[in-house]
Formats: structure tokens, sequence, C-alpha cells
């Protein structure tokens, strides 16, 4: 599903037009970047929990030269799904 399909969804499921799911939608992808961004997690009961861990730096190879290289360390959006979501998955 892309984004004009959620967009759809939404609308179809709230009774919305396209226009204000689109709105909510953009609403809500930007307040959890905007929590991430500030170290919070955010948390969906009954969907999942939104946060960000650090990977340490580790070595790794150049696929093209062969040489070891260090990957550096970064920041990384972590999504964990509720026990309800990964139940209803399977």
């Amino acid at each position: 599903m892309n984004k004009a399909e959620l967009i759809n969804a939404i609308a179809a499921e709230a009774g919305l037009s396209k226009v204000d799911a689109r709105k909510a939608l953009d609403a809500v992808v930007k307040s959890v970047s905007n929590a991430l961004i500030s170290g919070d997690k955010v948390g969906l009961i009954g969907f999942g929990t939104f946060s960000v861990v650090e990977r340490v730096a580790r070595p790794g190879i150049n696929p093209s030269t062969k040489q070891a290289i260090t990957i550096p360390a970064k920041k990384v959006a972590k999504f964990k799904a509720s026990a309800e979501l990964t139940a209803a998955i399977n």
C-alpha cells in the first residue's frame, strides 16, 4: 500500500474527504517524526511503538574493493509491533 492508497483507505474508514485524510496523515507523520527527532518514543496502544536506537560503529567490507572499512555509528528509527497487531497478522 502506498501513500495514496493509504489516504483513500483513511478517507473511506473515517468518512473524511481525501483532502482531510491527507492532512490527517501528514499531521500524524510529522508528529511522530518530530517526537523521534527529539528522542522520544511514540507508543500507539494496539499498534506498536516507534523509537530511536543507536547502532554502534562496526567493521565491514567494501564489496567493490574488498577492503576492510569501519561503518560509522548512527541513529536509526525502529518499530516494534504490539502483541495485538502481531496476533492479528498471524
